[in-house]
């Protein structure tokens, strides 16, 4: 982006300046004022325009987050000039003289989700973040439309007090907001007035449970007992080979299923008898920590032959876990696969013949326990079985402690896996081990 301030001022009356990589962004002059506007066109072609902001006062950079939040408005659907006259009329029923500089709902908002919001979370997280505020703004355009500054708690507890039905929605959104009028109010934007998106509501959020057949079934420590993970090893040919080998790898190394289905060619590596498959950091939950390290698993019987086969077969994606279409199956994809086969989803209640789990009521994250508490009950130690969860110790410990465990990642690893081998029924139709 480059702006000429000297091709500024000589701008002449009826001309306008653009810049480059901010399309719809100009610079316009008239006999009295330079301007920012943006100029695009609507949903049904149409050209529209919306002011910014006046030059020099608002400063180019100024002008290029303005548009970067109209903009992203604009993909979203939001009539922008319709927004602002809504945000005007508010104003002027509100006895406010000016109208047209006042930040708005949406204006704070949005300078929060193109900001900060983006900046702080990892992709995925900043897009879902992003949908929820999109949403709450666009099924209230005249809240988006009122000045931020004339919030009161009255309605910030409307607002979210409406979605209490979905409490742990409802206290991401109120997170979200709190955050947002932080962020305007570091800035300047908004007075030190309280954010009463911090204050409503505030401990009465709370989450009755995972919803399973249309009922809330509460929190459970779920941890699948012996007879199970033996029904399950059993049936694992009736799922396809992702699905198989991604429930084999959770039981025998007791990873996240994030690290799993990243798992690459490069981060197996052969150490005498030993196969290790070695985890970045940056692919770990433990990443944004600056002592944690990476993630060594040793691998044993089951987990040794999927890695090996995976590797001798993988793709051009360069990922061990590669779906048909060639492209990564992600964490997601296994969850809602599994969750596709329990008894009680709506698929398997839609199609009658179709297989069903021997043993219901899990998750993927169900057998990362079952698989710590088979460590416990062998008789690891607590200390050795974190490590080998890739747990992060406590503070002075991390800080004072450097050992990496591994002669004892592979003895506890190995006789996990001796364990396990010995509750795969011999009916199974799992491949033979070498």
């Amino acid at each position: 982006m480059f702006f000429d301030a000297r091709a500024a001022k000589l701008l002449q009356p009826g001309r306008h300046l653009l810049l480059d990589g901010c399309p719809g962004l100009r610079l316009e002059a008239s006999t009295t004022r330079r301007s920012w506007t943006y100029r695009y066109k609507d949903l049904n072609g149409r050209m529209k325009q919306v002011g910014i902001g006046q030059w020099p006062v608002m400063s180019v950079q100024e002008a290029v987050g303005k548009w970067r939040v109209l903009s992203a408005e604009r993909a979203a659907g939001v009539d922008l000039v319709g927004a602002k006259r809504e945000a005007r009329q508010v104003l002027v029923r509100a006895g406010e003289s000016d109208a047209c500089e006042a930040p708005t709902v949406r204006s704070v908002v949005m300078n929060y989700a193109l900001g900060p919001l983006t900046q702080t979370r990892s992709e995925k997280g900043a897009t879902a973040a992003k949908r929820a505020l999109l949403r709450l703004l666009n099924e209230d355009p005249e809240f988006a439309a009122m000045p931020a500054l004339h919030l009161k708690r009255d309605k910030a507890f409307a607002v979210i007090d409406g979605r209490k039905a979905y409490p742990a929605a409802a206290a991401k959104l109120r997170s979200l907001m709190g955050a947002a009028w932080e962020y305007a109010q570091d800035k300047g934007d908004l007075p030190e007035t309280p954010n009463w998106w911090r204050e409503v509501l505030r401990g009465k959020l709370r989450s009755k449970g995972k919803i399973i057949g249309g009922e809330h079934v509460g929190r459970q420590r779920r941890v699948l007992p012996v007879p199970e993970v033996t029904s399950l090893l059993g049936w694992l040919p009736n799922m396809h080979d992702l699905a198989r080998d991604g429930v084999l790898m959770y039981l025998w190394t007791a990873t996240r299923g994030v690290e799993i289905f990243g798992a690459k060619p490069e981060h197996l590596r052969h150490d005498g008898k030993v196969l290790w498959w070695t985890i970045p950091k940056r692919s770990t939950k433990n990443a944004r920590f600056a002592d944690s390290v990476d993630l060594r698993v040793p691998l044993f019987g089951r987990a040794r032959e999927v890695m090996e086969r995976r590797k001798a077969h993988a793709g051009a994606s360069g990922l061990l876990f590669e779906d048909a279409r060639g492209e990564q199956y992600t964490q997601h994809d296994f969850s809602t696969y599994v969750y596709d086969l329990q008894p009680y989803s709506i698929k398997s209640k839609a199609r009658p013949g179709r297989p069903v789990l021997p043993v219901s009521g899990w998750t993927p994250h169900h057998l990362r326990k079952t698989a710590r508490t088979f460590l416990a009950q062998l008789g690891c130690v607590h200390e050795i079985a974190e490590a080998i969860m890739g747990h992060l110790p406590t503070q002075i410990v991390d800080t004072y402690n450097a050992y990496t465990y591994d002669a004892e990642r592979i003895y506890w690893l190995r006789k996990l896996s001796d364990f396990l081998e010995g509750l795969v029924p011999a009916d199974s139709g799992l491949p033979a081990l070498p």
